[in-house]
């Protein structure tokens, strides 16, 4: 609790990189950024893993109503969205639902912009976006597959700001152009749409896209004193979007399991197995930095004891999941000096550790408050301000004690 390093790593990294859309120039510095600062701390070693990725980037994008009520639209594109091809004039078909939109006949798609206003709950533990994220990824294949021309969301968020989401649609080869909207843009689109039955919208979206990408994992390791070839797992996502500064998403979660891991390495007496940091490449855009994490270590994944990510901001850790009954009775005498709960089998060890996960390899979870995480997440406003300092040092001090023991305990 005393160390103020997770700090100086999350203002470093948004202060002299920023925004790091994956495989973009900035992208590369961060990772340049990284090594750096890596290399002088306490690992013992420090490496880059090369991943590969299509890339793509947003130059314009405007959105308003045409008629009956002239007026603009605060919009964003989504990642994987195609362009517009200029400007582009239609009919607005609304759903309250990707069911809806599903269920909707040929005739009242085709040739229309869909609009989909689904509502995403407000929830300590992110539930809410878990069950809206889907209206992200999937609408723009529906909506194409009915002869839509472009596709609007209700941004996946629960703020009522004017700042809308972006994230991650589903990759096609022919994308349509698809946005989201920010709520009160939502609301009001919706309050229009009640008092006229035809509502023109005009959209103009510009991107480019290109299948040869790339950028690294960076990784660091502290060496275990007895088991060294067995390793725990720690990390983030280096990568952000390219509106905020991405210092929820995810620089606070690079500077706490970066201080965490380096606390450790600092240690007089190293913990028994190695401790492995991770900062993976290009999270925001499909995992591509943990799957090929997972292809290119296929040969040591048997010796990956435990793996976690910290990418849910930098609100208090409240709980502590595992289903190992040694660690989590081992850990809670210290966890709950700082308020957390003892929790049950973790459910998720973070987006990046799925492929982990799926090839057998055990997770842990430390959960964190989040009821404001997704006011912010994939925003203009995901920006350094919105971190509290004592609540970082808070995830420190846990994620380095359940770190500590995962690879100390012998079972």
């Amino acid at each position: 609790m005393a160390s103020n390093l997770a700090w100086e790593i999350v203002d470093g990294l948004t202060t002299e990189v920023g925004p790091r859309l994956a495989g973009t120039e900035a992208d590369h510095r961060a990772v340049e950024w990284a090594k750096r600062q890596l290399e002088t701390l306490s690992f013992d070693k420090v490496w880059l893993e090369r991943i590969e990725f299509p890339v793509w980037t947003r130059h314009h994008e405007s959105a308003g109503v045409v008629s009956p009520f002239p007026q603009k639209l605060h919009i964003t594109a989504l990642g994987y969205s195609g362009s517009t091809q200029g400007e582009v004039t239609a009919d607005v078909a609304g759903f309250a639902s990707l069911e809806a939109l599903q269920d909707a006949p040929l005739e009242q798609v085709k040739d229309k912009i869909v609009f989909i206003n689904h509502f995403t709950e407000r929830t300590r533990t992110g539930s809410g976006y878990s069950d809206s994220v889907k209206v992200r990824y999937e609408a723009g294949l529906i909506a194409e597959e009915k002869g839509a021309i472009a596709v609007m969301i209700r941004s996946i968020g629960t703020d009522s700001h004017r700042f809308p989401h972006t994230g991650v649609s589903t990759l096609a080869k022919e994308p349509l152009p698809a946005v989201a909207l920010s709520a009160p843009d939502a609301d009001q689109l919706a309050r229009i749409m009640a008092r006229s039955e035809a509502v023109k919208i005009s959209l103009n979206v510009k991107i480019d896209y290109r299948e040869a990408g790339h950028s690294w994992n960076v990784i660091a390791q502290v060496n275990g004193r007895e088991t060294p070839e067995k390793l725990v797992l720690v990390g983030a996502h280096l990568d952000s979007w390219d509106l905020g500064t991405g210092a929820l998403d995810d620089g606070a979660g690079v500077a706490i399991t970066t201080a965490a891991a380096h606390l450790i390495g600092e240690l007089p007496r190293k913990p028994r197995s190695s401790i492995r940091l991770v900062l993976f490449g290009n999270e925001e855009a499909g995992l591509w930095g943990a799957k090929q994490y997972v292809t290119a270590n296929a040969d040591t994944l048997r010796n990956h004891i435990y793996a976690s990510e910290s990418d849910f901001g930098a609100g208090a850790i409240w709980r502590f999941d595992t289903d190992n009954p040694v660690l989590m009775d081992t850990a809670m005498p210290v966890l709950e000096a700082l308020g957390i709960e003892k929790g049950e089998a973790a459910s998720s060890g973070g987006p990046d550790i799925v492929p982990l996960e799926e090839k057998g390899v055990r997770i842990f979870r430390l959960r964190q408050e989040g009821s404001d995480y997704f006011d912010y997440h994939h925003t203009a406003d995901d920006t350094l301000d919105k971190i509290d300092p004592e609540q970082l040092k808070q995830n420190v001090a846990a994620w380095a004690v359940v770190t500590y023991l995962a690879a100390e305990i012998d079972e």
